[in-house]
């Protein structure tokens, strides 16, 4: 696992050097900044199995900036919910975060229902800036982690539904049901499987807020691990 890390790093360093895929970091917002700085605090609370993982998401975006192409990464969950959002968004924001430009997140289900207000509330008190629209069936909310970045437009879909691509991309399976359901992702350059505990679990009960933040926070300190290796 270190060493799979290492080569990683050393990758990326080469990278940088050539210039291709590391821009100038994006100042994000300024509440959302001080939540990044504790996450990255956290880093060594991610087991080493984890890691891993992880460090196989950065050579994705690593090996797509070798070959002067984008690195499409779609999330998926079952229901397109909240733990595939919550992974697309931080995805989004760590790449930013960390000046990692060939990168573009999207999110998707195995079916279509709506992102889900209480995913949506974690991610506002974590510090994102978000647009609530007008009730419907399925709303787009706009999210917004700088001023100086065009903001993600966020709605529940299936995976391989527009705008999101349908070839070449990365599938990161973010739950259980969906990676079992999906043996084949339709156009998928590469799967993985990086799995989270669902907070619906929690919905209705005292815990819910709580268990929710707690998820937010984990998403939100792996995918900057995993960005973190690219710098």
């Amino acid at each position: 696992m270190c060493l799979r890390i290492m080569l990683v790093l050393a990758a990326a360093c080469s990278l940088l050097a050539a210039g291709d895929v590391f821009a100038r970091e994006v100042q994000v917002n300024e509440m959302l900044a001080k939540y990044i700085a504790q996450r990255e605090q956290e880093f060594d609370e991610i087991p080493a199995q984890r890691q891993s993982e992880l460090a196989e998401l950065s050579e994705f975006v690593r090996q797509q900036g070798v070959s002067g192409k984008p690195a499409l990464l779609t999330f998926i969950c079952t229901h397109n919910s909240r733990r595939s959002h919550l992974s697309q968004i931080w995805a989004a924001t760590a790449a930013a975060h960390y000046g990692v430009n060939n990168v573009e997140t999207f999110s998707g289900g195995t079916e279509a229902t709506a992102f889900n207000p209480r995913a949506i509330a974690s991610l506002q008190r974590a510090g994102f800036t978000i647009e609530v629209p007008e009730e419907s069936d399925n709303p787009r909310y706009s999210v917004q982690y700088s001023t100086g970045a065009e903001p993600l437009v966020c709605f529940s879909k299936v995976y391989n539904s527009e705008p999101n691509p349908t070839s070449n991309y990365c599938a990161v399976m973010t739950c259980s049901d969906a990676d079992e359901k999906c043996p084949i992702v339709q156009g998928a350059a590469k799967r993985l499987a990086v799995k989270y505990d669902d907070p619906k679990a929690f919905d209705g009960t005292p815990l819910e807020s709580s268990k929710y933040d707690e998820r937010c926070a984990q998403i939100a300190r792996e995918m900057l691990f995993a960005f973190s290796l690219l710098k």
